[in-house]
C-alpha cells in the first residue's frame, strides 16, 4: 500500500515537471536551428526584445531590422520571423537572429528563382576587392565588377543603395555562395530596346543618346541598345582637332542619324546638322576684297587656317602670309588663337572653301620701293645672301635685290668676281630693273663704271683686217687680244689655206699676226679672226688689181708678150709671127686655169665667212 502511494506520487511528479517542461519551452514544436515567429515587447536602444514563447525573451540587433544602408522599421507589438540559434544562452536568453531569417528565407526564394532563371531584386551596398556585395532580401550575394554594367562604369555611387533588378549566376547554399549580374539584365533589356529602335530607325530621326567611348575619330553614341558612330567633322561647324574638345563620356548629346546601313545595321549620326549651316550664303557675307579680323586656328606647313566665324575658316596660303618673307614656316609669321587681320582673294561655296591674304592688309614694299628708287638709281646694301647664281643685297623696306653673276664685273669672269665678296658686307649698285609683279629687283655693279671695252666695240667692224697678238695655245686654236684689249680666239682650221699649216704650236704667245674679223659678239665680248680668210682676200684683191682692164692688158696678154720677147732673145731675130702662132693655146689654157682658181677661193672665202657668222 505504502508502494503503491510512493509510486503514485513520483508519477504525479514527474508529470507535473513535464508539464512545467513543456509550458517553458511552449507548444513543443520550437526547436535550435529554424525560423520561428516572435512578438516585438520593447525596442530598448540598440536592442528589440522579442518573446518567441520560450521561458525567457530574446534580445536582436535593432540594425537586423532594417535594409543596408536603411533605417529600421519595426514598432512593439509587431509580429516577425526570427532565427532561433540557442534556447538559452548564459544569461537564460534565448538567442535569436533576424538577420539569419531573413537569409534563410531569402535562401528558399533565391533557389525557386534561380531554378526558373527569374530576375531578383536586390541592393549594392557595399565594395569588396573585385566587386561589390548586394543584399538579396537578407541573403548576401557576390556581384564582380564585370558584371555592373555593359561598359565599365568609373563611379559606382549612383548605384548604391537603390534597388534593382539582378540575375543569378550562380549559388552554392551548403557555402552560402551567390554570384549575381546586373549586366545580364540590362543587355536583354538592351536587346529589345535595340530591336525596337532598328525597327523604327531612319535617316533624318532626331534621337537622344550618351556618350559611350571616344576615340581620335570621333565618338560612340548610345541610343539605348544600339551604338552610333559620330564622327569629329560632324560634331560641329567649326574646326575641331580631337573629341575631348567638345565632348565627354557619359554627357547625354542630341543627334540626327545622317546614315544607316541596315544590312550592316552602322548607324552614322551628326550633332552639327541639327544647327544652321553658317556657309549659307558665305559669298554675301565675305565679298572678294573685303577685310575681316578672325583667329588663327590652325598652322600647317603650307599656310594657316584663320577662323572668321564658328564654323566658317579660310586659308592663308604661304605665299600670301608676307611680302617680304619667302620660305618660311607659318609658325614663324603667326601663331594659333592670334587675332590677325585678312582679306578675302576668292570664295568657293561649293568646295566650301575661302582663300584669304595677310600681306594684303599691309603695304606693298616693293610698290614703295619702285616709286621712291626709279632704275638708273644708285643704292647701297648689306650683301644677305651669296649663292651660285649672284648676289642678294637688302634694300628698304626689308626686300632684297639680286645682282646676278654677269652684273659683277666688267673685266672678270663672274665666278672669279663673286669670291670678291662677303657675307654682310656692304656694297654700292646701281638699280637696272624693278617688277612689282614678279617682286624682283634687278642690280648691277659693274653698271657704276663705264664699259672699258665698249669704245674698242664700236670701233672695229665684221670684215676688218686687224692685228692681235697671242694670249693663249691650246689644240683648237689661238687665243688672242685684239686692240683695246679685246678677247679674241682664231680656230685651228682658220691658221692657214694650206692644211699641213693649220698648227698651233707654230706660235708662240706674243706672236703678232695679221687676222681677219669674221664675227663679233657684243654680248659676250668674244671676236673670232681667220688668218685664212685674211690671206684669200688678199689674193683675191691682188688678182682684182692686175686682171682688171683698166690695166691696159689682160692677164694673158702679159704672159703672151713675155713669152715672144723670150723667144726673140733665143732665136736671134727669126720670124715673130712663127712664134706668136703658138702662144694663143697657151694663153686660152692659162687663163682658164687662173680663173678656176681664182673662182674656187673666191667660193671657200664666202663660205668661210657663212660660217662665222652662223657660229
Amino acid at each position: 500500500m505504502a508502494t503503491e502511494m510512493t509510486n503514485m506520487a513520483s508519477g504525479g511528479l514527474k508529470e507535473d515537471f513535464a508539464a512545467l517542461l513543456e509550458e517553458s519551452f511552449g507548444d513543443g514544436n520550437l526547436t535550435e536551428g529554424s525560423v520561428i515567429k516572435g512578438t516585438v515587447l520593447s525596442i530598448d536602444g540598440d536592442n528589440v526584445l522579442i518573446d518567441v514563447g520560450l521561458k525567457s525573451e530574446g534580445r536582436v540587433a535593432l540594425k537586423e531590422f532594417g535594409m543596408p544602408g536603411q533605417p529600421a522599421e519595426i514598432e512593439v507589438g509587431d509580429v516577425v520571423d526570427v532565427y532561433l540559434e540557442r534556447m538559452e544562452n548564459k544569461n537564460g536568453e534565448a538567442v535569436l537572429s533576424r538577420e539569419r531569417a531573413r537569409r534563410e528565407e531569402a535562401w528558399t526564394l533565391l533557389e525557386i528563382a534561380f531554378e526558373k532563371t527569374e530576375r531578383v531584386t536586390g541592393t549594392i551596398f557595399g565594395r569588396v576587392k573585385g566587386g561589390f556585395t548586394v543584399d538579396l532580401s537578407g541573403a548576401v550575394a557576390f556581384l564582380p565588377g564585370s558584371q555592373v554594367d555593359v561598359r565599365p562604369i568609373r563611379d559606382v555611387g549612383p548605384l548604391m543603395g537603390a534597388p534593382q533588378p539582378f540575375q543569378i549566376l550562380k549559388m552554392d547554399r551548403r557555402r552560402g555562395n551567390i554570384v549575381v549580374s546586373r549586366r545580364a539584365v540590362l543587355e536583354e533589356s538592351r536587346a529589345e530596346q535595340r530591336n525596337e529602335l532598328l525597327a523604327n530607325l531612319k535617316e533624318g530621326q532626331i534621337l537622344e543618346g550618351m556618350v559611350k567611348n571616344i576615340t581620335d575619330y570621333g565618338a560612340f553614341v548610345d541610343l539605348g541598345g544600339v551604338d552610333g558612330l559620330l564622327h569629329v567633322t560632324d560634331i560641329a561647324w567649326r574646326r575641331i582637332n580631337h573629341p575631348t574638345e567638345a565632348l565627354t563620356i557619359g554627357q547625354t548629346v542630341k543627334v540626327q542619324v545622317i546614315r544607316y546601313n541596315s544590312e550592316t545595321q552602322r548607324i552614322s549620326l551628326g550633332m552639327k546638322q541639327l544647327d544652321a549651316d553658317p556657309w549659307e550664303g558665305v559669298e554675301l557675307k565675305y565679298p572678294i576684297g573685303a577685310k575681316f579680323t578672325g583667329r588663327v586656328s590652325n598652322i600647317t606647313d603650307y599656310g594657316a587656317f584663320v577662323e572668321l566665324e564658328p564654323g566658317v575658316e579660310g586659308l592663308v596660303h604661304v605665299s600670301e602670309m608676307s611680302w617680304t618673307k619667302k620660305n618660311v614656316h607659318p609658325g614663324k609669321i603667326v601663331s594659333t588663337s592670334q587675332e590677325v587681320d585678312v582679306m578675302v582673294l576668292e570664295v568657293d561655296p561649293q568646295k566650301r572653301r575661302i582663300s584669304l591674304g595677310l600681306k594684303q592688309c599691309h603695304d606693298n614694299p616693293w610698290d614703295s620701293f619702285a616709286a621712291d628708287f626709279p632704275s638708273g638709281q644708285e643704292i647701297e646694301g648689306e650683301i644677305k645672301n651669296i649663292t651660285e647664281f649672284g648676289l642678294f643685297v637688302g634694300l628698304a623696306g626689308d626686300i632684297d635685290g639680286m645682282v646676278h653673276l654677269s652684273d659683277l664685273s666688267w673685266e672678270q669672269d663672274g665666278e672669279e668676281a663673286v669670291n670678291q665678296y662677303e657675307k654682310g658686307q656692304i656694297v654700292k649698285a646701281r638699280i637696272l630693273d624693278v617688277d612689282v609683279e614678279k617682286e624682283r629687283i634687278s642690280l648691277g655693279i659693274k653698271q657704276l663704271s663705264d664699259d672699258p671695252y665698249a669704245s674698242a666695240m664700236d670701233g672695229i667692224t665684221k670684215g676688218d683686217t686687224v692685228t692681235c697678238t697671242v694670249s693663249a695655245i691650246n689644240d683648237g686654236g689661238l687665243e688672242v687680244s685684239v686692240s683695246g684689249g679685246l678677247p679674241g680666239f682664231i680656230r685651228r682650221a682658220d691658221l692657214s689655206r694650206e692644211r699641213s699649216e693649220q698648227r698651233p704650236d707654230r706660235y708662240a704667245v706674243g706672236d703678232r699676226i695679221d687676222a681677219r674679223i669674221t664675227n663679233i659678239d657684243k654680248r659676250e665680248r668674244k671676236i673670232n679672226l681667220s688668218v685664212k680668210a685674211h690671206e684669200m682676200a688678199e689674193e683675191k684683191q691682188a688678182m682684182a688689181e692686175y686682171g682688171s682692164s683698166d690695166s691696159g692688158a689682160s692677164l694673158g696678154d702679159i704672159l703672151g708678150a713675155a713669152l715672144t720677147k723670150a723667144r726673140e732673145e733665143g732665136d736671134g731675130g727669126e720670124d715673130v709671127s712663127a712664134a706668136q702662132a703658138a702662144p694663143p693655146a697657151e694663153k686660152a689654157a692659162a687663163e682658164k686655169t687662173l680663173a678656176e682658181e681664182t673662182a674656187a677661193e673666191e667660193s671657200a672665202a664666202e663660205t668661210i665667212d657663212d660660217d662665222q657668222e652662223k657660229s
